[in-house]
């Protein structure tokens, strides 16, 4: 992807994502700040890889997400000394990856990842209203609440004297 910050969303918006020569499909693992992250690839060796300057406040990554890395020099990176050994080139998005599962490119490894993940999500979103439920029912053995000694009650105070002028 060499097109300037302008034509990032309209080569995103493209369905179709190649590999080039070097390129590799990689899943984001930990985010660690001043645009480096480590990611994971096909053979399940972590590295870090730099996310470029263009991509700030036009793509925003989480841990999971899956990106394209330029990892051509990744070798000759670690032979120098340097800790970052490749940089992403395109960030996938939800409909990429779906598309790019299908297809012989994607590694096998993030074939399961990314399958838990998609059924996590929809589990996720149905248990906890399920679990909620009974234990909202139940104290769980906690102290009561005492009252806040900081706060006027004036309806408490015109209810009681309504009350004893009834009797």
């Amino acid at each position: 992807m060499k097109a300037g910050r302008k034509n990032l969303r309209r080569a995103c918006s493209e369905g179709a994502v190649t590999l080039g020569e070097g390129e590799s499909i990689m899943q984001v693992l930990a985010l660690r700040g001043s645009n480096v992250i480590e990611v994971m690839d096909a053979k399940g060796v972590k590295s870090l890889a730099l996310f470029p300057a263009k991509f700030q406040k036009s793509f925003w990554i989480k841990n999971g997400n899956f990106v394209v890395v330029d990892a051509s020099g990744r070798d000759q990176a670690l032979e120098s000394g340097s800790k970052i050994a490749c940089v992403v080139s395109q960030v996938l998005f939800h409909d990429q990856v779906r598309a790019m599962e299908k297809s012989e490119e994607w590694p096998a490894i993030f074939k399961s990842t990314s399958k838990e993940g998609s059924e996590a999500g929809t589990q996720e979103g149905t248990r906890p209203q399920i679990e909620e439920e009974p234990d909202s029912d139940e104290d769980d053995d906690l102290p009561p609440l005492e009252a806040n000694t900081n706060r006027q009650r004036p309806f408490e105070l015109y209810a009681d004297s309504e009350s004893d002028s009834d009797s």
